[in-house]
Parts: structure tokens; C-alpha cells; sequence
């Protein structure tokens, strides 16, 4: 059925292409400026938004083999994803039950075990508190209920999902509404990682915008991208969740062949969101669709700063296959030329854009009619901020 849902909106995009028209939003949209930088309403959206969605940690290219994990920071919360000798995903808060010392260090590893470097109390990988130090002395210390604290976690997509709140009623799966299904399309799960590196940028609602923005590619990007890359941009919602295609590139994919004959990349051609912080771009393949072209896709994690003003991105670059020493050095300048697109051109003007919005006069700025994409973000934002917790569960249609 996901399949089919694309076969179908690369048909709509190539009727939009061959009339030279586009869908639009019923009216231009306007967003209060202070919405970028208000440092009250920014917290709410960390603690409403970032603290409550499922979001997106890590992909299975990372965890692959039984032992593997991560741990990393998220807003603040050390979190610990783990595959389990059975292969399940499990995450825990990266908190010993002792004292709350983290119980693992930053980064990725394999272990069976993992031992505090406090007290060296130690757990299994699927969060079992296994020893205890000199127990007979300490007390007895029932280790049931002194695992490490379970996350929500999903892996799906080649994505794993992780909820912060250990508490939450929101299914993931609820939350997904099916784009889950539309994203294994990709084939993530049995792709290789190839590399990642860390971007600070502006406000994480001014990054974000930039995901879902057409319309400045040929303008911002003249450079990098290209003048005559088309503007135009159709918007396709899986609850807050968007795909954004651009209908000429994709009949460019797609040229004179036959549906039977369409290439992958006109199925899975542009920008895919995550509602509220990810971005699936696929770059590779698009001007090479032989055979044996590889594929690669840049999965963006984006994640609010210690304040309004900032951001930081993790920009993890994935691969179809592993690579011959002539494709490993074309992918990274590939991933290094994305990173200039990013750093110098997007995110640099991001940060001028905000220093103007901060001293302006101005009360709003517009999304227009063609920018469907970025008003559907903002009433999400809207929406989820407006959203109690124990409500969250029937805004994703769960029943």
C-alpha cells in the first residue's frame, strides 16, 4: 500500500509538472515574530514538544549487531539505546538507581554490561541491575525494581524512535500515522552508516522552516544547488509528519520511461520530515540512476540550544552499500559539499534572519500559498503547545 501511495504522487507531481502548476494553501499564512525568540514560549516548547514527541535518537545502521549502544545528551536527558542479545531495541534514561550517576559515557560501543563508574553497580543491556557493590554492607537492595528506567522506544524504518517522558500515554506507532510504512520504502534498515558531524544554527523553528522551503533554493543556494533549480514544492502530510517534492525534478527522474520502468529515486525524490525535528534528503542517485550508482541519504537531528537563539543538527550521512575507496571518497566530498550548503548558506542566513527579527518592527512573518509545508509545521507547534497531556494520544487519532 506505501508503494503504491508514491507511485501515485510521483503521477501527481508529473501532472503538475507537464501543466507547469502547483497545489496551494487557501491563504497566506502569518506567524507572530516573537514566536522565534520569546524565551517563555521556547521553553514550553522544549518541555510540550521535544520533552513529549517520540524522537528520533539513532537509525539501526548505528545499533546493527546484539550489544550495541548509544548513549547520548537529549535536551538535557542522558539517554541509553541498546540492542539486546534477541535483537530488540531497548532505551533507559543512563541513570544508576544508586546515586544517578551516568551509568554509560557519550558514544557508541558493544557491551554486554555496563558498569558504574561511581560505585560500579551494574546493569545488563536490557536495563536488569546485575551487581551490586559489597551488597552484605551496602543492604539488601531489591533489583526489580532498581533497573535501569525504561524509555519508549521503536525501531522501525531503519529509525529508532525514543520518547524522553518514561511516563507517556502516546504510542509511537500512533504518533507515526503510518508515514512509518511510506519510510520503508527507503530500505534504511539494511543500510550502512558512513558518517556524521555536529552544526550549530539558529533558532530550532528557523531550521526547521528551512527543511520544508522550496522556494529559496534557487536563490539562496544559486551557488551550491543552482539558479535554475525549480521553486515549486508540493506538500504531502502524514499527521505533522511531510514530505516535500518538487514536481520538474521528478519528471526529470523520470524522463521518457514507462511507469514499469520508474527508478527508485522518482519514488523517494525530495525532503522528508519528522515531525518535530528530522529531515530525510536524498542527494546521491538523482543525476546517477544506473544500477551500480550507489544511493546515500543525509538524516538530519535537530535539537533546540541551551536557548532561543540556538541549534544544533547532527547530520548523519547513510549509504545503500558498502563502498569501493572511488565511491568512499565521491561520498565524502558529497557529504562535505552538504555540509558547506548547510552550515554557510542556510543556517548563516538563519542567524542574520533572527538578529532581524529580534530588533524589528515588524509583528509577523508570512508563509505564502505556496509554502503549505511551513504553515502546517507552525499550527502543529500550535497545536501540540495548546495540548494536555492526557489529550495527546486522540490528537494522533489514537483510539
Amino acid at each position: 500500500m506505501s508503494k503504491a501511495r508514491l507511485i501515485e504522487i510521483v503521477r501527481e507531481n508529473l501532472d503538475y509538472a507537464q501543466s507547469g502548476t502547483m497545489r496551494h494553501a487557501a491563504d497566506i499564512g502569518r506567524v507572530p515574530v516573537e514566536h522565534y525568540f520569546d524565551p517563555e514560549r521556547w521553553q514550553r516548547e522544549c518541555d510540550q514538544i521535544f520533552g513529549r514527541m517520540p524522537l528520533v535518537l539513532a537509525t539501526t545502521s548505528e545499533l546493527r549487531q546484539a550489544g550495541d549502544y548509544k548513549a547520548l545528551s537529549v535536551m538535557d536527558k542522558p539517554v541509553l539505546i541498546c540492542r539486546t542479545a534477541e535483537g530488540e531495541i531497548l532505551a533507559f534514561e543512563n541513570s544508576c538507581a544508586h546515586r544517578g550517576a551516568q551509568v554509560v559515557a557519550t558514544g557508541r560501543g558493544n557491551a554486554k554490561r555496563f558498569v558504574c563508574p561511581y560505585h560500579a553497580w551494574s546493569y545488563n543491556n536490557e536495563g536488569a541491575l546485575k551487581h551490586v557493590l559489597c551488597e552484605g554492607d551496602f543492604g539488601e537492595v531489591d533489583r526489580d525494581s532498581n533497573g535501569l528506567v525504561e524509555l519508549p522506544c521503536l525501531e522501525r524504518a531503519g529509525l529508532i524512535w525514543v520518547t524522553l517522558d518514561s511516563q507517556s500515554s502516546l504510542s509511537i506507532e500512533s504518533f507515526l500515522c503510518g508515514y512509518d510504512e511510506v519510510l520503508s520504502q527507503f530500505g534504511l534498515k539494511d543500510w550502512h552508516f558512513f558518517d556524521n558531524r555536529v552544526l550549530r544554527g539558529p533558532n530550532w523553528k528557523i531550521a526547521y522552516d528551512g527543511y520544508l522551503d522550496f522556494y529559496h533554493i534557487p536563490i539562496l543556494h544559486r551557488n551550491s544547488f543552482g539558479a535554475d533549480t525549480p521553486p515549486q514544492a508540493i506538500y504531502y502530510q502524514w499527521g505533522p509528519h511531510q514530505r516535500v517534492s518538487s514536481p520538474d525534478t521528478i519528471a526529470g527522474v523520470v524522463g521518457d520511461r514507462n511507469e514499469n520502468e520508474w527508478p527508485p529515486q522518482a519514488l523517494l525524490a525530495g525532503v522528508w520530515t519528522i515531525f518535530p525535528h528530522i529531515s530525510i534528503a536524498c542527494f546521491a542517485g538523482l543525476d546517477a540512476v544506473e544500477e551500480e550508482s550507489y544511493q546515500a541519504v543525509m538524516v538530519s537531528q535537530l535539537f533546540p540550544g541551551k536557548e532561543p537563539g540556538e541549534s544544533f543538527t547532527i547530520q548523519n550521512f547513510l549509504v545503500d552499500r558498502e563502498l569501493t575507496p572511488e565511491q568512499e571518497e565521491a561520498a565524502t566530498q558529497q557529504f562535505e559539499f552538504l555540509k558547506g550548503v548547510v552550515q554557510d548558506e542556510d543556517y548563516a542566513t538563519g542567524l542574520k534572519q533572527q538578529d532581524a527579527l529580534r530588533t524589528s518592527s515588524r509583528k509577523f512573518v508570512m508563509f505564502g500559498r505556496n509554502e503549505e509545508g511551513g504553515q502546517t509545521f507552525h499550527a502543529w507547534v500550535e497545536k501540540l503547545l495548546e495540548t494536555e497531556d492526557d489529550d495527546l494520544p486522540g490528537l494522533f487519532g489514537q483510539s
